[in-house]
């Protein structure tokens, strides 16, 4: 059939085809523009960049893969190692037209993203590094500790010949392996997803059918492209829609986030989006001055994406922005992963939001009023995408979920990847299920947990970082937000609740950055995460850390790594502002025996309550505060309940339930028992 951004019906068989197409009948057509810090004025206004068109592009990239074929054979992977900018680019399709496999990689800055890169280079199996000189010559000091890096083929692309585009010869690729997108290692080491030219292609469809681009589109990006989600939005759809794209340093961004807002009215930008952080940083850098000069009207589309969706992020921004021109509707939220090139489901920009007020109940979902009690609004991921097949599957039986139960969201279709690359066990787990009981199949399983409502995706969580307790599944990212509302001093989005083992119990710990300006102001601080985790998720804290911002391992694209997190604690590798842990190896269960023949006076009732307080919370006696309630200590319910019991054991007095979970304090307790 025509395809529309084509204008024609010509049908690409891979990108370089299409980057081919561009060149011969748009040349001209501005394609990509680069915002550097250097393009900042005296007033913080952004200038027009540097920019590519077409034509350049191509005859770049002909040079580059000429290049590359007088080296090496068709079919190398091509490690891409680049600071942010057009050099990216041109190195990226430069690589497909030679034929070789583009392998994005992060820039090492230390020693432990080196060890990343040399992973990802020794499992790739990689021949070649591309790179620019002056960008190689600022890592010969991290090189010095990797010899088996300097001993691969190095290329600087901006030294390339000029004319040695005219040797390019066409590789005739058709099908073939276009990208190794290595996996973040987030849950593990990093995996690289094998991603052909029919599954990008594949992926541009779909995203620009529930997008509703055109080539009157305007995108910004600030997200890295050598991230997924930042080589989508900034180089490849763009390329396939024929629109502008414009791209901007994640550092300018994460340096100054008012510089994404004013590159928006500069450059009146249509499409634009992150991660919930990057809208809450927005806010929290709002200030009167900032929002007079701001216009955001021009912006139609507001991406979010990336983990579950946070009703209250996007609410926020739109408060805030709502003076500038921003609306609301705008925002557009989805839903995909690398191993499925990025897509599974998106809303429609013409569509209304949903957004569902349920509460999650034994993994089943029931819709109910605001203000009931655990009560949750889910905003939707939008539909899933016509070529594609969405089930949610019961990850234990492996069957699928009845219509509005939690399951784990398995995916198949055109966008789904060839697999994990040299890794074959891997990949028939997790790119060939099979419904158990009807055999259909095969299911890309994603490892996330979600539930289909009329045809909407809602995603509740990741199946691997579930906190178990006690039986009990608990949801990082709700503990997360819980902390983060605690007190103005801790950052937004930039906390990490995981599990670990302690005496083969699971206990919850939270790291959680706090800002500059408020690393002074910390107590009670901890008192209140331990206080507000108890009333809200039933938990008792085991551990609570406040560290200071940017101590908390991010992928490229700032998700927060919770494993890395956890591997970080146990390492005791993180530097600490502030710090708790309950001391559960010593709870004092000799000083809290019973001892009822001793309760005769107020004062042994007290002395004892507290005890006991401070032997389930792992507290020492001089941080129970007899007046306080007994929910300010962060006790849970199980510790509610084994205080219930104790002191009908010892007093013979049965409290109801009730009574102890409204939070009396030890005085009352103590009046109550004399």
């Amino acid at each position: 059939m025509p395809n529309f951004f084509l204008g024609s019906d010509f049908q690409p068989a891979n990108v370089v085809e299409l980057l081919r197409w561009r060149a011969v009948h748009q040349p001209a057509l501005e394609a990509y523009t680069f915002l550097t810090d250097e393009n900042l004025d005296s007033t913080g206004k952004e200038s027009d960049g540097v920019s590519r068109s077409y034509g350049e592009l191509d005859r770049q990239a002909r040079a580059i893969g000429a290049c590359l074929q007088s080296i090496g054979a068709c079919g190398e992977r091509a490690l891409l190692l680049y600071p942010p900018g057009l050099d990216y680019i041109a190195a990226f399709f430069g690589a497909l037209y030679a034929g070789h496999t583009a392998v994005p990689v992060y820039p090492p800055q230390n020693p432990q993203t080196l060890l990343q890169l040399r992973t990802i280079a020794k499992d790739a199996e990689a021949g070649l590094i591309l790179t620019t000189a002056s960008f190689r010559a600022r890592l010969e000091p991290l090189l010095a500790h990797a010899p088996d890096l300097k001993n691969l083929q190095w290329v600087n692309t901006d030294n390339v010949t000029v004319g040695l585009e005219n040797d390019w010869r066409d590789p005739d690729i058709r099908d073939s392996l276009a990208l190794l997108q290595y996996t973040s290692g987030t849950t593990g080491s990093p995996k690289g997803v094998m991603l052909t030219h029919h599954n990008l292609l594949s992926s541009f469809r779909l995203i620009a059918y529930s997008y509703e681009f055109t080539s009157e589109t305007r995108q910004l990006t600030w997200i890295p492209v050598f991230h997924n989600a930042g080589l989508w939005s900034g180089v490849l759809q763009p390329l396939y829609c024929g629109y502008v794209s414009i791209l901007m340093s994640p550092v300018s961004f994460l340096q100054s986030p008012p510089r994404w807002l004013r590159a928006i009215k500069r450059h009146r930008i249509t499409s634009s989006g992150g991660p919930n952080f990057a809208y809450d940083l927005c806010v929290r850098h709002a200030t009167p001055e900032l929002l007079v000069t701001l216009d955001l009207s021009s912006l139609d589309t507001a991406f979010t994406s990336a983990e579950q969706i946070r009703l209250e992020s996007m609410n926020r921004f739109a408060e805030t922005f709502e003076s500038c021109g921003f609306r609301r509707e705008a925002f557009l939220s989805a839903y995909g992963l690398t191993e499925a090139s990025l897509v599974v489901s998106a809303g429609f920009q013409s569509a209304p939001k949903t957004v569902l007020t349920t509460a999650l109940e034994n993994n089943r979902v029931v819709e109910t009023r605001a203000n009931t009690e655990n009560a949750k609004s889910l905003v939707s991921c939008g539909l899933t995408l016509r070529e594609q097949r969405v089930v949610i599957v019961n990850p234990e039986t492996l069957t699928q979920c009845p219509p509005e139960q939690i399951g784990e969201i398995w995916v198949s279709g055109p966008t789904v990847a060839l697999g994990y690359w040299r890794r074959p066990e891997e990949t028939e787990i997790t790119f060939r299920a099979f419904i158990a009981d009807t055999g259909e199949g095969p299911f890309l399983r994603t490892g996330d947990l979600g539930f289909l409502h009329d045809r909407e995706l809602f995603v509740t969580g990741r199946l691997k970082e579930l906190i178990i307790i006690r039986g009990h599944n608990h949801y990082p990212q709700d503990i997360e937000m819980t902390v983060e509302q605690c007190h103005p001093a801790l950052e937004l989005g930039a906390g990490a609740a995981f599990s670990i083992e302690v005496d083969n119990e699971e206990r919850l710990v939270v790291v959680q950055e706090v800002n500059h300006s408020e690393v002074l102001k910390l107590d009670g601080v901890v008192k209140l995460i331990r206080q507000a985790i108890a009333r809200e998720h039933g938990i008792q804290v085991y551990s609570v850390q406040l560290v200071k911002v940017g101590s908390i391992t991010r992928t490229a694209s700032q998700k927060i790594q919770r494993h890395a997190c956890r591997v970080n604690f146990l390492a005791a590798s993180i530097e600490v502002l502030e710090a708790w842990q309950s001391d559960i190896s010593s709870k004092g269960e000799t000083s809290v025996a019973s001892q009822s023949e001793h309760l005769d006076t107020l004062e042994a009732i007290k002395a004892w309550l507290t005890a006991l307080m401070a032997a389930k919370l792992g507290a020492d006696l001089s941080q129970i505060d007899e007046a306080q309630p007994i929910t300010a200590f962060g006790l849970d319910s199980l510790g509610a309940i084994e205080l219930a019991h104790a002191i009908e054991v010892d007093c013979t007095l049965s409290l109801p339930m009730w009574m102890l979970l409204q939070g009396p304090s030890i005085l009352q307790l103590a009046a109550q028992i004399i």
